[in-house]
């Protein structure tokens, strides 16, 4: 087979070059696999009767962290739910995205043919991801990718955190409380 023709798995092969080789696509896509095994229904994620303002900070406290544990998966899923929001409904973005990705692609075919070299000296990996990555910057800086993140933290935090708080914890049983002796 030759360069020019694709190969059966060619998008596994891309995937697996322009991602880190410390992370696969298996290993991807069993951590995907394995948090949505753990999802919590959705109807009780939602269930408005479940939602309660708590009692006290402690009270407070034990619903976060035990929903956090409970939901995490949820979780999880809504913050990647809201980075997608965030790269559709910004035009600039996308691009910025496209030009990134179409230049490592453009990388990955380069150094399928022979070893790029540059001021008589070849480039690792890592010096053509940052050359890919240096091409893109003003587009990502134009597209306003900085305040994209910090808009996807912060709604994170307030949805997840609302959540988190308001929801009653599931099975709430008391726990049995060691004395001091």
């Amino acid at each position: 087979m030759s360069c020019n023709e694709p190969s059966p798995d060619l998008f596994g092969n891309v995937c697996d070059q322009i991602l880190p080789k410390m992370i696969t696509q298996a290993t991807a896509k069993d951590w995907f696999d394995r948090r949505r095994a753990h999802i919590r229904p959705w109807s009780n994620f939602v269930d408005q009767r479940r939602f309660s303002r708590p009692g006290n900070f402690g009270d407070l406290c034990k619903r976060v962290t035990r929903n956090v544990e409970h939901f995490q998966s949820n979780y999880i899923f809504i913050f990647m739910g809201l980075i997608m929001y965030c790269i559709i409904t910004s035009p600039m973005l996308l691009i910025a995205l496209a030009v990134f990705f179409g230049a490592c692609y453009i990388i990955y075919l380069k150094t399928l043919q022979s070893k790029i070299v540059l001021f008589g000296r070849e480039l690792s990996m890592a010096n053509q991801y940052g050359i890919a990555g240096a091409v893109s910057f003003p587009f990502f800086w134009l597209a306003g990718a900085g305040a994209a993140v910090f808009w996807v933290l912060g709604a994170t935090l307030v949805v997840i955190g609302s959540h988190a708080s308001f929801h009653e914890v599931e099975g709430d049983v008391e726990e049995l409380q060691m004395e001091p002796v």
